[in-house]
């Protein structure tokens, strides 16, 4: 069980006297916020009481003043008053659902706005990986059942107190006897109902922590598909969503028991009355109860009372228990947990239930690799440690500091990696081991490997966005790791597989990284990148744009041509173009490398690497790095690669 889950069991534990003292001063505060509301409810329901006591006084009238004694019209007159108070029962409901409404939004909208403060607050302060999934479920569907439960508590709570009111006042009127005869069992199986409370309140809360439980591993599983079958976690994966499904279920079971309960307390409630008064009836004629009066009294329990009473305890033990654990759950306060840097593996293998196992070593780059001598100058590519230029120095040259002093800017790698070390857990295989990689300015790199071995975890690493266990990553000289957002955009931009576009015009769209950018520099991007026929066909760049009605393709053209227009010198594609068909993708890549700067590609096609200077190749056990002719002949995964791509084959060179 996930700590999360864990946390949540022990909540799940409680009684409810915790929950009731914690959110009492929240729900006086509501409340009182909002007196006027109450007020007129309780006018409108003030109509139920007069409503609950003409029913059975009128009928009790019409039959002791009006049949018995002869006087048909007396009799039918009662009736009528019976009637009327019946059908004024409409307009009453209509005035209590259109008050209602001043309560219950107010409430969705506190606690919607309550549930992102508490999701986006750790998340901004954590850094990537620090979402709570459990939130998807706050906002969604926990939301829900405390506006739909607060509606049907209200509503059932102010209909029994007023029609209580008034079906006991109509008792006393009619004789003080049947109170005695009635009061007794409805209080019995009234307590009874009450005893059930505080148990069903702790299944329900059980059952909506089993429920978390599982939409955590459920989002967490999703977002790390990819590397749950990279490291082979699948199976875990799925034994422990099926150990979370399984206490899903006993919850519910548990949950399902106490509701037998409380519909055997409800049987209680709503016949025992009834019976008592039946056996009752020789007693209170005895007594002087007139037969009207029976009669009034036992339309008085099956019209009014007894119906309110059944909604009331039906309400409390379904949607009162349910308020109660929702509210704590997303009002109460917050489980602290310790909330480590986490990337796409990590998650696998949080998802995967991994525990001390360790991640299999098929992303790791060997630290022989890395301490490798690097080629003379001339030599071309090579290992990873390699110089992308002559003028670069590699780490182990007596290169100058690049951290913050001014440089020779000929001299200053575009990207350099310092014996970066990264792994997903404390016991995990690192997947990057002391990598050393430089980037000449304006240099073309693609990145290349297998799926899930880690070329986005590498363009996270860049972008800063991700921090390396060890060593350093720099651009343009300058470390990146806990920069400002601000300086990192100046730096890079980072264009992801699923492209980034929002509402508003196109021009709002290509100047985000650039606001002051002319349009004759929006012109250019549009004609380099071959985004005129879009441009057109939404009407100019002043159009307003719907992502909705873009395809994928489009959308990343949009979002590579803002790159384009940005003036970071490095940048980032990260499977980019995936949706672009090859005529497209090479002129985008072929564009965006004459633009001055830097380019880093995870390729998508065979034909990104041909284009590239460099190609670097992650392999489970080695990592390679050189021109694609070079990277061919000596690493067979890249030879694997190619014949993949080519739909056949590699021939060696």
């Amino acid at each position: 069980m996930t700590r999360r889950a864990a946390s949540a069991d022990t909540r799940g534990t409680d009684d409810g006297s915790g929950a009731v003292r914690r959110l009492a001063p929240h729900a006086r505060r509501f409340l009182a916020r909002r007196s006027g509301v109450l007020v007129r409810l309780a006018l409108w329901s003030l109509a139920e009481t007069g409503q609950a006591f003409l029913v059975g006084h009128g009928v009790a009238r019409a039959v002791d003043q009006g049949f018995l004694a002869g006087d048909t019209r007396q009799g039918l007159l009662w009736l009528t008053v019976a009637l009327v108070a019946v059908l004024l029962g409409a307009p009453v409901i209509r005035g209590v659902f259109a008050e209602l409404a001043g309560l219950t939004e107010p409430l969705r909208d506190g606690l919607v706005r309550h549930a992102v403060d508490r999701s986006l607050g750790p998340a901004a302060a954590g850094g990537p990986g620090g979402t709570d999934r459990a939130a998807v479920s706050r906002l969604t569907n926990q939301v829900e059942i405390a506006r739909d439960s607060f509606a049907g508590l209200v509503l059932t709570l102010r209909s029994f107190v007023f029609t209580a009111a008034g079906a006991l006042l109509g008792l006393l009127s009619l004789h003080p006897s049947l109170l005695v005869v009635v009061l007794p069992p409805l209080s019995l199986g009234l307590g009874l109902f009450l005893v059930t409370l505080r148990p069903m309140a702790a299944a329900q809360r059980r059952a909506l922590a089993a429920d978390e439980a599982l939409g955590d591993h459920a989002a967490r599983s999703r977002a790390a598909l990819r590397d749950l079958t990279a490291c082979g976690t699948g199976p875990a994966a799925a034994r422990r969503g099926a150990e979370l499904i399984e206490d899903a279920a006993a919850a519910a079971r548990v949950l399902a028991g106490w509701a037998a309960v409380r519909t055997a307390a409800l049987g209680v409630a709503g016949h025992l009355p009834v019976l008592a008064l039946l056996l009752a009836v020789p007693w209170l004629r005895g007594r002087g109860v007139t037969a009207g009066a029976l009669l009034g009294a036992f339309t008085c329990l099956v019209q009014s009372l007894l119906p309110a009473l059944h909604t009331l305890m039906t309400a409390l033990g379904a949607a009162g228990s349910r308020l109660l654990v929702v509210l704590d759950r997303i009002i109460g306060p917050e489980r602290p947990e310790p909330r480590p840097e986490r990337t796409r593996a990590a998650e696998a293998e949080r998802a995967g239930g991994l525990g001390g196992v360790r991640a299999p070593a098929a992303t790791r780059t060997e630290p022989a690799l890395a301490a490798a001598p690097r080629p003379a100058p001339g030599a071309g590519g090579g290992a990873v440690t390699a110089r992308a230029t002559d003028a670069i120095p590699g780490p182990g040259d007596d290169a100058p500091d690049l951290g913050g002093r001014p440089a020779d800017r000929a001299r200053t790698a575009a990207v350099e990696l310092r014996s970066v070390t990264l792994s997903y857990g404390v016991r995990a295989e690192p997947v990057l081991d002391s990598l050393d990689l430089c980037v000449a300015p304006g240099e073309h790199l693609a990145v290349v490997g297998p799926s899930g071995i880690g070329k986005s975890t590498l363009t996270r690493l860049v972008a800063g966005t991700l921090a390396p266990s060890g060593g350093e990553v720099r651009v343009d000289g300058r470390e990146v790791t806990g920069r400002p957002p601000a300086e990192l955009a100046a730096l890079r931009v980072l264009v992801p597989q699923e492209a980034y576009v929002f509402s508003g015009t196109l021009s709002d769209n290509l100047t985000y990284l650039r606001p002051g950018a002319s349009r004759a520099d929006l012109d250019a991007a549009v004609d380099a990148l071959g985004l005129w026929p879009l441009v057109e066909r939404l009407g100019g760049l002043d159009a307003p744009v719907r992502p909705a009605e873009l395809s994928h393709g489009e959308r990343q053209l949009v979002a590579l041509t803002r790159a384009w227009v940005s003036p970071a010198p490095l940048l980032l594609l990260d499977e980019a173009t995936c949706h672009l068909d090859p005529a497209a993708e090479a002129r985008a890549e072929e564009a965006l490398a004459r633009r001055p700067g830097t380019l880093l590609v995870v390729a998508h096609r065979l034909s990104s690497a041909v284009r590239a200077d460099r190609v670097l190749v992650l392999d489970g056990t080695d990592a390679v790095c050189g021109t694609h002719d070079e990277v061919l002949d000596r690493s067979p995964l890249y030879r694997d690669l190619t014949g993949h791509w080519q739909g056949g084959p590699a021939r060696r060179r």
